[in-house]
């Protein structure tokens, strides 16, 4: 028998790490929108650690990490609502892009826009078990990654009136390296969560066994 209760699958039954999160199943609406709401509000506070770049109107900030794992952790249907609230709620006033920033006329919102994208991706390759070893985890980060710069760049373009190349070298190439350190860092916090979760799982098995022998 299980050691989980019927409205908590195990790590081996899990598609996504948020899939673990525990609620009864008359309370699967509230849980389902907390988890939305929570990865939207974590985007927007990771949004507020921002550094200005020099020469480039788009800021270095953590919402991409926050972002990518969220998609991973939530799966592509959550991933998509929680980032797409992310962007109408900024979009609306609420200032809690990238610097502060809200609305939509500024250079930087392709990057906005593209993360609904973005987490939408990742977690569709999440709920396969890409996200459960540290090589494909980086491979979807990179994905994901790739998914905004290209949103980025589009709208970058026509915003500050300059070619490819261009916003290749204010949209992209800055933010190369500290990219690769998330996607490295991603690798290995995703995968040791589903070994955690996996543990623990096991951990609890073996007590329920334990606990069935005293009895008998």
């Amino acid at each position: 028998m299980s050691s989980y209760p019927a409205s908590v699958p195990s790590p081996s039954r899990a598609r996504v790490l948020a899939d673990l999160v525990p609620g009864a199943s008359t309370a699967t609406v509230v849980r389902e929108v907390a988890l939305v709401a929570g990865g939207a509000v974590l985007t927007g506070i990771a949004a507020q650690i921002a550094i200005p770049l020099p020469g480039t109107p788009v800021p270095l900030t953590l919402q991409t990490f926050a972002v990518l794992v969220v998609g991973a952790a939530l799966g592509w249907r959550r991933g998509l609502l929680a980032l797409a609230l992310y962007a109408v709620v900024g979009l609306v006033g609420v200032p809690w892009f990238a610097e502060g920033k809200s609305g939509w006329a500024f250079a930087s919102m392709g990057y906005v826009l593209g993360f609904v994208f973005a987490a939408a991706l990742v977690g569709w390759l999440a709920e396969r078990g890409a996200d459960r070893r540290p090589l494909t985890t980086a491979m979807i980060m990179v994905l994901g990654s790739v998914v905004i710069y290209v949103c980025g760049v589009s709208v970058l373009m026509p915003a500050l009136d300059v070619d490819l190349l261009t916003a290749l070298e204010l949209g992209v190439v800055p933010f190369l390296v500290t990219d690769a350190i998330k996607v490295v860092l991603a690798a290995g916090v995703l995968p040791l969560a589903w070994r955690l979760a996996g543990e623990s799982d096991r951990e609890r098995r073996s007590r329920r066994l334990r606990s069935s022998a005293d009895e008998l």
